[in-house]
């Protein structure tokens, strides 16, 4: 079944929309759903990515541009939402609570974010609790998308790589925050060499926020407001947790590798475009993809499960467990993975700094970040193998 089998006509369309789809329609429905929430997911992807690079230029605005393009992908979530969650189409119970409970918190999150613009003005950085709000409702309708197609589509190359797109809007949204850093240094580094890339409106309303003349320490405030031990501890903590979870949900070799290049080479490409356009440049972190190798030899050189993939998320059980994994070998391998992992990613953190530079970065921060990542490990590898072994 595929999506010729969709209707042609408007009138058929109403009433997909209106009664659900028809047994011998369902398969294409469920192909086509998904296929819309990859240009919702892209919409939103390449609105947060301009309104980073935006919000360093120019002073906020509600109807910016940027902010419009991430409505369009969000509105079109919310109509797939509505549609899945009503007719249960391509969803189960666990989907369709993650779907409608991202969305929810990710619409009552805007209010939040323009009134507390309104209260506390600028409020640029990335960190806000207000923002963490739209990353977490962002989160969850993505893991929603991710069970909801796994359950859904057979087995095969195209569930793989769907699958593992999914993880790599999900990464994107994890890293989302810590542009803030990636685009700080290189704002600040222009104030210095006295080319500054942010308007004199922005600069003048982020001094006159913190009673001061526009100098060095009001653009500091606006362009690195956050300790130097978040950018590392974050990476290691949160985007190569994300990477193993993705490797697990996926099952595929070379899971975490393939989706940081292909996020790289995302932000590689927004780089020139943004760049040539006129706003300001970023840092990608480039040092990412260590650490996702690591993850991947780990995951190749101490396998812990049967290469079927199951998730915590999934309700897939395998016939019998690999040899080898107990729960001690488990919690060995993941405390190991963990510690290569962080380590790669420090060294890379390092020569990237050393050749084109980096955020502010203290070090002793991706020991943090990589107890974070052991534990995150142990956590959804022990989960896997009860379900696998249940």
């Amino acid at each position: 079944m595929t999506t010729q089998t969709l209707p042609r006509s408007p009138e058929a369309w109403v009433g997909i929309v209106r009664s659900g789809p028809a047994p011998d329609q369902a398969p294409a429905v469920v192909t086509a759903v998904y296929r819309l929430w990859l240009v919702a997911f892209t919409l939103k992807m390449l609105g947060s990515t301009w309104d980073m690079s935006w919000h360093f230029k120019w002073l906020r605005d509600d109807f910016a541009p940027p902010h419009l393009l991430n409505t369009a992908g969000t509105v079109l979530v919310v109509a797939l939402v509505l549609f899945q969650a009503y007719h249960s189409v391509g969803v189960d119970a666990l989907a369709k609570r993650l779907m409608i409970g991202g969305t929810a918190t990710f619409l009552v999150a805007i209010p939040i974010d323009v009134l507390n613009h309104r209260i506390n003005g600028l409020d640029i950085t990335a960190w806000s609790a207000s923002h963490a709000l739209l990353y977490t409702g962002t989160a969850f309708m993505l893991l929603g998308a991710a069970r909801g197609y796994w359950i859904s589509t057979p087995p095969g190359r195209t569930r793989t790589v769907v699958s593992a797109v999914l993880w790599g809007f999900f990464l994107e949204n994890v890293l989302f925050p810590n542009q803030h850093q990636e685009y700080g240094v290189l704002s600040l580094q222009a104030w210095d060499a006295g080319t500054p890339t942010a308007e004199p409106s922005l600069l003048e309303f982020a001094a006159g926020q913190i009673g001061r003349a526009v100098d060095r320490v009001a653009v500091q405030g606006f362009a690195l407001p956050v300790d130097s031990w978040v950018y590392p501890s974050w990476l290691a903590g949160a985007a190569l947790l994300t990477l193993v979870a993705a490797r697990l949900f996926v099952g595929a070799r070379w899971t975490a590798t393939c989706i940081a290049a292909c996020y790289l080479g995302y932000r590689l490409f927004a780089w020139m475009l943004l760049a040539g356009t006129g706003f300001p440049k970023s840092i990608p972190p480039l040092l990412l993809l260590a650490g996702a190798i690591a993850v991947d030899v780990v995951f190749l050189a101490l396998p812990t499960a049967p290469a079927p993939a199951a998730t915590p998320l999934d309700g897939v059980v395998a016939a019998r467990p690999a040899a080898g994994s107990g729960i001690g070998r488990v919690l060995l391998v993941s405390v190991f993975g963990a510690a290569l992992a962080t380590a790669c990613l420090a060294g890379a953190a390092w020569l990237q700094d050393f050749v084109i530079g980096a955020p502010p970065i203290s070090y002793p921060a991706f020991i943090w970040g990589g107890l974070v990542l052991a534990a995150g490990w142990a956590l959804l590898a022990l989960a896997t193998r009860s379900r696998r072994t249940a």
